[in-house]
């Protein structure tokens, strides 16, 4: 085993050709109806984090053609104030998917604002009613989470079959792991959740043919607890110190990639796995929710 190289999955490569199958949608959507879809990003706070995700998100639109309606608001911002937005948002038709960048400052309650976007517009995927839907056999939400749909469209796009494989989720977040465990057994998979509760999470994750890590510790699962030729779908992304480094850190994942890569027959590198795959999916998602209304 020792020569073996797992097959990287490349999240970039694969997002660009979504990026690019959207592009042409958002072309013929304007040159038939002349509408294009609008994405509203909606950012409390100077959070840097949060910043560089919303620009990143911003350009992502630019490049595929979808209209940007920027919000951006203080701090101080009132629950109340916030949601008068959002409202303003939902009654606006040129808007067709509305993002809330989390996590929202303390004074603001996360599930209250979210629960106020329009269900058609929430293409964050995170509405209790969606997730509802989703959680339900035979419904159909009208928006996926996008980091657990992207997740789904790198095995689907790298050939990887997903029915009756057994799959571990690592973590149980409502913005990843439970959605994405919901996606799998959606696709006929037999799915087991490991968390931080879980007893000798590594004899549970060595049974897996497909394993979406998304705990948030760095490099937890070692080589070792990888079945040979498995799947490996690595979420996570941490911070580690690193001198050789202009910033003085570099990221991993929750997967050992070194090790992992001798032994898995398919594995996505952090960074550039899942994060492109999370900005096209908002991208679907948009696009999706304006061809509900526009023609």
């Amino acid at each position: 085993m020792s020569d073996h190289k797992a097959t990287i999955i490349d999240g970039k490569a694969i997002a660009q050709t979504i990026r690019s199958e959207i592009a042409a949608e958002v072309r013929r959507l304007s040159q038939t109806h002349g509408k294009v879809p609008g994405l509203a990003v909606v950012i409390v706070g100077k959070r840097k984090d949060s910043q560089s995700y919303v620009t990143m998100k911003r350009k992502a639109c630019a490049e595929v053609g979808i209209k940007s309606f920027d919000l951006d608001l203080p701090e101080e911002v009132s629950e109340s104030e916030l949601i008068c937005k959002v409202h303003e948002l939902n009654a606006n038709p040129d808007v067709h998917g509305i993002l809330v960048q989390l996590p929202l400052p303390k004074h603001i309650n996360e599930e209250k604002i979210l629960t106020e976007i329009s269900l058609d517009k929430d293409v964050d995927g995170f509405h209790p009613l969606n997730i509802g839907k989703l959680a339900m056999k035979g419904r159909d939400p009208l928006f996926v989470p996008c980091t657990p749909k992207g997740c789904i469209e790198l095995l689907s796009r790298s050939g990887i079959s997903i029915k009756g494989k057994n799959a571990v989720v690592v973590g149980r977040s409502n913005i990843v792991g439970l959605p994405v465990s919901l996606l799998l057994l959606k696709e006929d998979a037999t799915v087991t959740v490991v968390h931080s509760r879980t007893k000798e999470p590594e004899s549970i994750i060595r049974q897996a043919d497909i394993i979406i890590a998304a705990a948030g510790q760095a490099m937890m699962i070692k080589g070792s607890w990888i079945k040979p030729g498995a799947a490996v779908i690595d979420v996570g992304t941490n911070a580690v110190d690193d001198s050789s480094k202009k910033s003085g850190y570099r990221l991993v994942g929750d997967v050992d990639f070194h090790e992992a890569c001798k032994v898995a027959g398919w594995i996505t590198p952090v960074p550039g796995g899942v994060g492109p795959m999370t900005v096209a999916m908002l991208l679907k998602n948009t696009l999706d929710g304006a061809k509900r209304v526009i023609h």
